[in-house]
């Protein structure tokens, strides 16, 4: 699956209108044990059933067994996470995603679906290309969510493989290191090429040259470059993804960090920031919030979190999901950056007495 496809669905979950029956939204780890996954659902649908009314537990149970039939028949044996979402009733609903990668196990009932898991996906595997660059020739990798769903292959001018006669050892060494520049080159356009028309935003180089090419990278390709990963000549395609998505997911925490420090000082000066989960779900819900700032074990049952995520969407503002941060701790775990202030009916009134006095 595409990033594009999963913001597509996001935004049908977002805009799903309520009814009477309830939503089912099932997350699956499909790397886990088989017998931990089946020990989870029971114990999970079991609190669940508790807590329902008899006629939710209707819709419910009749959602889970939809949900049930699609597990044991549909599943690709090659996913690692999986998200069903299912609702019964008058205005029934079916979704099921699968991915290349893992999603924790969660089972939520609600008015509307928890997308939190899935928009905490679309913040951790952005879709980049990694540019594989050696002797043998450059290879491009699409990479959306975990997932290959592009290759593309250049061939590589064949360096001199002969000494001549004439030739001395240095000749040759210098010949080569020029073809290589040259090498380099071509295939950094080939890159820039590949990157524009398809709009990526992120990179990451691996292979002998990937070096060369890191230093040789004009400005506006340099700006998108994540890291360079260490490969064997012996790597496959899978080897190649698991050690880029491991470089991606760490930048992407270093960014989340500075995500974290640049709404600590909004905090310090008093600025355009909120912290705290009241005063980020009101912002949220006035719609003037600019980046939502989570971190992933505040509210781990989703459920203040999943309204914030799904009135975030809504309004069209960054998310991003914060693995470790102390800081973002100390502040409740949760904040978001502001478009604009927000006015409270006490300020406007004190206003009004500050000017009256004068």
């Amino acid at each position: 699956m595409e990033l594009r496809e999963l913001q597509e669905h996001i935004c049908t979950l977002v805009t799903l209108e309520q009814t009477e029956a309830p939503v089912v939204s099932v997350y699956m780890n499909l790397e886990a044990n088989a017998a931990e996954l089946r020990e989870f659902t029971k114990h999970r649908v079991a609190v669940l059933k508790d807590s329902l009314s008899q006629e939710l537990l209707s819709h419910f149970q009749q959602a889970m067994e939809r949900i049930g039939r699609y597990v044991a028949e549909e599943l690709d044996k090659t996913a690692k996470g999986a998200a069903v979402f299912a609702r019964n009733g008058a205005s029934p609903f079916f979704l099921a995603l699968q991915f290349k990668a893992p999603l924790p196990n969660m089972i939520a009932v609600g008015s509307h679906p928890n997308i939190y898991h899935l928009v905490e996906l679309k913040d951790t595997f952005h879709r980049y290309l990694v540019f594989v660059v050696n002797d043998r020739g450059a290879r491009i990798l699409e990479v959306n969510l975990g997932e290959v769903t592009r290759q593309l292959w250049t061939a590589q001018p064949k360096l001199r493989e002969r000494i001549g006669e004439t030739w001395t050892r240095q000749h040759y060494q210098y010949s080569r290191w020029v073809q290589g520049e040259v090498y380099v080159q071509e295939a950094i356009k080939i890159l820039d090429r590949v990157m524009s028309a398809g709009g990526h935003s992120h990179l990451i180089l691996a292979g002998e040259y990937a070096w060369r090419v890191r230093n040789a990278l004009p400005h506006h390709l340099s700006a998108k470059f994540v890291d360079v990963v260490d490969i064997c000549q012996r790597a496959n395609v899978q080897d190649i993804v698991t050690m880029a998505i491991g470089a991606f997911v760490r930048k992407e925490e270093q960014e989340s960090l500075e995500m974290v420090d640049r709404l600590v000082r909004e905090i310090r000066v008093d600025g355009l920031a909120v912290v705290g989960a009241d005063a980020t779900l009101e912002a949220l819900q006035l719609g003037v919030a600019d980046v939502l700032v989570v971190a992933k074990l505040f509210d781990p049952e989703c459920h203040i979190k999943g309204e914030m995520v799904k009135l975030a969407e809504q309004h069209r503002c960054k998310i991003e999901t914060v693995n470790r941060s102390e800081a973002l701790d100390r502040l409740g775990g949760v904040g978001c950056l502001l478009r604009y202030r927000m006015t409270y009916p006490e300020q406007s009134t004190l206003t009004g007495e500050m000017k009256s006095s004068a």
